[in-house]
């Protein structure tokens, strides 16, 4: 009997095939004009995904990052809140699905899932995407309007991933307390810039005025300690690339790293990590220097050395976006 393939390699096929029957240069036309819509601020109220092309264009540009950046933020959320499975998932804005696919790659079985989504495109592919996963052959594949008038019935589990950059202040707004009088837990990714992270901090609080407590990736529900202007919070998901993907986005690396800013929020009971590793590790001779958020709701630098025996080698394979110190590490 064959393995089951995992959900990032059905995804990776599925791309590929959808990818196969149209002409490079036509998707990279559209991709073109799309990266200028998902590197701008300017809150749009029509869909950004007009026909077939757009969205062809959009799966094999953006799929695969939105992939595997909501997956780590949904991987350190699980972490958090350890022996719970959502029985039912609404993807908010969620196009052509990626966060649904991130949803069963974090948690095994099936359950509801509805995308709900303006761009009736977008919805089209996805539900044809959807076919190669055996957990979203049922998902509901919704038109609606993302904004003000945005109304959710209860759910577990709400995405919202690479959605607020689209909406005006006040949509940001409604969006989030949609999600919040709906679910059990809510999850926003946003790109990793300053702008991407303001959006994601202003969602932050939002949620925690309306009773949530942070799970991931703070330690803490208390104000973030970064200085507005100063700094930003994000991170880093390695994102494979297939040669497909490599021509549409013009890149000979076999890989690329998206970077991504994001918070996950619940009213269950939630443990946090004790601390956050914010900035790529830096391996020196004998010592690592690691840049953490603390559950002490301040940032700092530690250092371990080789006389910490056990936490320096989990040091040294730390990675930017873990848990500080790691389960079973003797600290």
């Amino acid at each position: 009997m064959n393995d089951p393939v995992s959900p990032a390699e059905a995804l990776r096929r599925s791309l590929a095939e959808l990818l196969a029957g149209l002409p490079p240069t036509q998707v990279a036309a559209a991709v073109d004009r799309l990266i200028g819509h998902y590197r701008g601020d300017t809150p749009t109220d029509a869909p950004i995904l007009r026909d077939r092309a757009d969205v062809a264009a959009y799966a094999a540009y953006r799929m695969p990052a939105t992939f595997e950046a909501v997956r780590s933020a949904l991987a350190a959320f699980a972490d958090a809140v350890p022996g719970w499975t959502p029985a039912g998932h609404v993807d908010v804005g969620g196009g052509t699905g990626a966060a649904t696919w991130a949803v069963t790659a974090t948690w095994e079985g099936t359950r509801p899932v509805t995308v709900l989504d303006w761009a009736e495109p977008a919805l089209a592919l996805g539900r044809e995407l959807a076919a190669a996963n055996p957990a979203l052959r049922d998902a509901r594949w919704q038109r609606a309007r993302i904004g003000a008038d945005l109304a959710l019935d209860g759910v577990d589990l709400v995405t919202v991933s690479y959605v607020l950059n689209e909406l005006s202040e006040n949509g940001r707004a409604a969006l989030v307390d949609a999600a919040a009088s709906a679910a059990q837990a809510v999850v926003i990714v946003e790109a990793g810039t300053p702008a991407g992270y303001g959006r994601v901090v202003e969602a932050r609080d939002r949620l925690v005025r309306a009773g949530f407590r942070i799970a991931a990736p703070c330690p803490h529900s208390a104000a973030c300690p970064i200085a507005p202007g100063a700094d930003w919070c994000h991170f880093s998901a390695r994102v494979g690339r297939s040669s497909l993907h490599r021509q549409v986005k013009g890149g000979s690396l076999a890989y690329e790293d998206e970077k991504f800013a994001y918070v996950a929020a619940t009213r269950l009971p939630a443990g946090p990590a004790p601390a956050r590793v914010v900035r790529r590790p830096q391996i020196r001779k004998g010592q690592v220097l690691l840049d953490l958020c603390g559950s002490d709701e301040r940032l700092r630098r530690t250092t371990v050395t080789k006389r910490h025996g056990d936490l320096y080698k989990a040091a040294r394979d730390a990675d930017w976006g873990d848990a500080w110190p790691p389960p079973g590490s003797g600290s």
